[in-house]
């Protein structure tokens, strides 16, 4: 696949929600479970030399669903690593690092308040650089977008990153999946009421948010003390102008001016660097590392000719699209160590900078935002073991655990931590 085809090939895939569905259950599964079914996948590619636009469909009744589900998958790794796992977690919170280390001093209250979140993330991705996203490193040898993989990433942080949409409640919007309802928890209603994600995520960004506005609120207590911080100010204006100078100009951008502004940069930060980059990585090796499940690349192209069910052999056309065996061991061994929490990781709530012990009202809303957090696991505990929500619990479902704050050490498919340090 040349560049032009990589820049232009789409994958589509049309999904039914099928809680009042007239879907024949014996092709598409029992209806009305809470659960999304795929109708049909579309494989699009541009003009060969004089050649008409490829373009195809494929329902679940097709031969060829299978590898059309292949390349689905293919396309979607490439999506998950190189946008919403490099870029919108480790990429997009270096100018924030550099930024505050160059503008706050190590006693300015925001500097404390975020240093906890940039733990590891200059040092990994430094070591990201050199040996998984660099040129010909396993990124592009062992994904779809192979050598156009950092093109990729570049485009989407050109078209769609947006600081304001990186906040969980205008990120869900913004993709459909909720909108604002003022008599539904948090404000917002979801498009699809068993999203694990979704569900659980907004439940965490709401305990951050409030342990930040509590802090805010006690070292900001009324807005010029804001507007006259002028190593606040020249932080955020460094992150604006000099780590986003291409978007520098964007209407978008907060402004701080009040405590609501400055809570909610706060929030977006913190929520990037620990619940988003946990919910994107610590899960790669439980649903990547068996590659059929999730494979990284399609080596195969799409057959043309016309097939029936009775001459197409699956394994025999699968096999050689799916991830070579060296591809797949080293995606597997990749996936294993980023899926890992080190013996020293630090979770959300659970250490307390040394200043903060010394300040009674800090202190104490350190202490509810931990005890918030406690409670919270046991929030995802139950929902996990609701038999009515089958997004996470039934047959072949995997238990959803990717935002439960605390974890011990090694592969466990849980653990929020403070900071991008894997």
């Amino acid at each position: 696949m040349d560049g032009q085809e990589m820049k232009s090939s789409r994958v589509k895939l049309l999904l039914e929600w099928p809680l009042k569905s007239n879907l024949n259950p014996k092709i598409y599964g029992d209806p009305g479970d809470g659960t999304l079914r795929p109708l049909a996948i579309e494989l699009t590619q541009p003009p060969r030399n004089d050649e008409p636009q490829w373009r195809q469909a494929y329902t679940p009744r097709n031969c060829f669903w299978p590898l059309a589900k292949a390349h689905v998958l293919a396309y979607d790794s490439a999506y998950h690593e190189l946008v919403a796992h490099w870029l919108r977690s480790h990429c997009c919170t270096e100018p924030y690092i550099i930024a505050a280390n160059r503008q706050l001093s190590a006693m300015h209250p925001i500097y404390r308040l975020l240093r906890p979140h940039f733990r590891y993330t200059m040092e990994i991705n430094s070591l990201a650089r050199k040996g998984l996203i660099n040129a010909g490193g396993i990124i592009e040898t062992t994904f779809s977008a192979k050598k156009y993989s950092m093109e990729f990433s570049s485009a989407a942080y050109d078209k769609l990153w947006r600081f304001d949409m990186e906040s969980l409640p205008a990120d869900l919007i913004r993709r459909g999946m909720a909108f604002e309802d003022p008599n539904a928890k948090h404000g917002l209603q979801l498009t699809i009421p068993d999203y694990p994600y979704a569900k659980d995520g907004l439940d965490l960004w709401f305990i951050i948010k409030k342990w930040v506005t509590n802090y805010v609120s006690h070292y900001y207590p009324t807005v010029d003390l804001i507007e006259s911080d002028k190593e606040l100010q020249a932080w955020w204006t460094e992150v604006r102008t000099r780590g986003h100078e291409d978007k520098k100009d964007e209407p978008w951008w907060p402004v701080l001016k009040n405590q609501e502004n400055l809570v909610q940069v706060m929030t977006t930060i913190i929520w990037v660097a620990s619940a988003h980059h946990a919910a994107a990585n610590f899960g790669q090796y439980m649903y990547g590392g068996y590659f059929p499940n999730h494979p990284t690349i399609a080596r195969t192209d799409m057959p043309n000719e016309v097939m029936t069910d009775e001459k197409f052999d699956t394994q025999t056309a699968l096999l050689p699209c799916f991830p070579s065996k060296v591809q797949a061991t080293t995606v597997m061994a990749v996936f294993e160590v980023l899926s890992n929490h080190s013996p020293d990781e630090e979770y959300l709530g659970k250490t307390k900078e040394p200043s903060w012990e010394e300040d009674l009202i800090i202190n104490n809303a350190f202490e509810q935002f931990a005890q918030e957090l406690r409670d919270f696991e046991n929030i995802i505990n139950k929902r996990n073991n609701d038999q009515t929500l089958r997004n996470r619990n039934g047959f072949h479902v995997i238990p959803y655990e990717l935002l439960k704050p605390f974890s011990g050490p090694g592969v466990t498919g849980k653990g929020v931590p403070n900071s991008i340090s894997i």
